[in-house]
């Protein structure tokens, strides 16, 4: 189990994954997850530059990394789910084809990448909605791998530790941010408004760089995890 954990890990980082992680999703209504035991969280983090730049609005540039990165992430959870099945197991690249949109009235998928995430421990829920991971913040973008290879787990996440930090919920152009600290139960309406930010996202997309998209990133630039990551600065 462990070599071929380490296998399909390092396969991942060699074509270019920044992060990977390992959970056990059996907690996790079988539907959502395909049937599968296991996912595997794949992460790739933005330039520190275009970060930096969307400290106003966000930015033609952080567009096309944001664009870029999804293209990448659709790569490397093809690549791996393949991989996965030369060794004779099931494995299911949660693709944005594969996955599709959100659901327009709740505003959620079936399987948030980001759920994912937490049970491969790569990082909690900030107050913001997003992951947090240690090492960069919340600047990168995330994409899943479910199986049934029998790989080996790492510890979930079920709390936040962003603790008395309101930096995100202060700077929020929307005022979606409650405040609230994220744990494993509960419900994301019991800390964060998705409508409003969905709402303010659009209007600072066209103020930014007059696009329809829906990305804003204010939260992302003001996390102090992901300013310590500037500075090559971990929290691990």
């Amino acid at each position: 189990m462990e070599d071929l954990t380490s296998i399909i890990k390092e396969e991942l980082l060699c074509h270019g994954a920044d992060l990977v992680g390992i959970g056990d999703l059996n907690a996790l209504p079988p539907g959502a997850r395909a049937g599968m035991p296991i996912g595997i969280s794949v992460a790739v983090k933005y330039p520190n530059d275009v970060i930096r730049g969307i400290a106003e609005l966000p930015t033609r540039e952080y567009r096309d990394w944001y664009n870029k990165l999804n293209e990448k992430l659709d790569m490397l959870v093809t690549l791996g789910a393949d991989f996965i099945c030369t060794f004779g197991y099931n494995a299911i690249a949660r693709t944005r084809e594969r996955v599709g949109g959100y659901d327009d009235d709740s505003l959620k998928s079936e399987l948030p990448h980001k759920t994912v995430a937490t049970r491969a421990g790569l990082g909690w829920i900030g107050k913001c909605a997003l992951l947090i991971n240690p090492k960069y913040g919340s600047m990168i973008r995330i994409s899943t791998i479910l199986t049934d290879a029998p790989l080996q787990t790492a510890k979930p996440i079920n709390k936040s530790q962003c603790g008395s930090c309101m930096i995100c919920a202060d700077a929020c152009p929307a005022g979606a941010v409650s405040g609230k600290e994220w744990e494993v139960s509960m419900k994301r309406e019991e800390f964060f408004d998705a409508a409003s930010c969905l709402k303010v996202c659009r209007e600072r997309s066209m103020r930014g760089f007059g696009g329809k998209e829906t990305i804003c990133g204010k939260c992302i630039e003001v996390c102090p995890y992901t300013r310590r990551a500037w500075d090559n600065i971990s929290y691990e």
